[in-house]
């Protein structure tokens, strides 16, 4: 009958759980894309061993080369080191804080002798090139994840992203961002955002005058890596070109 016809729409919130559109991410299938850095004090590098030279005569080293590293803050519990160089500085671009100093890793050596305040190690493993003046820290115990399973932070999280590592100003599916909040602000790897792309500036052409139209909601990154005051994430998704400055929040 006609009555059957007059039915009346209510407006539903339709939801999708986030686990169940994400799936888990094994680690070793994005490892490549995942950096290896570390957020420091500002003056930890300063003070750390450095490369001294190289057995040879060589200016850059590679996988089994050794070198003399010369330093008086060794960590002798440790026979492995990782190499940094001074990386970017992570200002908040919201309260102008400096949030971390990054020590950008680009080896890893092993302690063959020890001659008071210098030491003689045998380079295994290179990021990138490897040279005379590079800092030396002890190898970080720090938990690993095998597998990521994305969730939800367990609290409203509100941020932008800082910088894409890499020296660009697109964000793109598979990127590595940082993101200005931490554990200090609750949230925890594994920790999924969702990207809104700052609303356009308009023109009204009856009020004459301008209008930014609200932000758009144009990806999801996960967080891998979680410090204090920042931490990296991964951008699983884009439906549009994104930029730094971008804003993160719940999905």
């Amino acid at each position: 009958a006609s009555g059957d016809r007059n039915v009346k729409l209510e407006p539903k919130i339709r939801i999708s759980p986030l686990t169940s559109a994400i799936p888990a991410i094994p680690l070793d299938a994005i490892a490549p894309l995942l950096t290896t850095g570390r957020i420091v004090a500002e003056d930890t590098l300063d003070f750390a061993p450095y490369i001294l030279a190289g057995t040879s005569d060589r200016l850059l080293f590679g996988p089994g080369d050794e070198f003399y590293a010369r330093g008086e803050n060794w960590s002798t519990g440790t026979s492995v080191f990782d190499l940094f160089r001074k990386g970017q500085v992570y200002v908040d671009p919201e309260t102008e804080e400096i949030l971390g100093y990054e020590a950008r890793e680009v080896g890893t050596a092993t302690v063959e002798d020890r001659n008071g305040d210098v030491y003689t190690l045998t380079l295994t493993a290179v990021k990138e090139d490897v040279r005379i003046g590079d800092r030396l820290l002890p190898t970080e115990e720090r938990r690993v994840e095998s597998t990521f399973f994305p969730a939800s932070p367990k609290q409203d999280i509100e941020g932008v992203i800082m910088t894409v590592l890499g020296g660009v100003t697109q964000v793109g599916r598979n990127d590595v961002v940082a993101v200005n909040r931490g554990t200090n602000d609750g949230v925890d790897v594994g920790d999924v955002l969702a990207i809104y792309k700052s609303g356009k500036i308009v023109r009204d052409r009856i009020a004459r005058d301008k209008v930014q139209l609200p932000p758009e909601r144009a990806g999801l990154l996960m967080l891998f890596r979680t410090f204090d005051k920042m931490s990296y994430g991964l951008v699983l998704q884009t439906e549009e070109p994104l930029r730094v400055g971008d804003n993160v929040r719940n999905p």
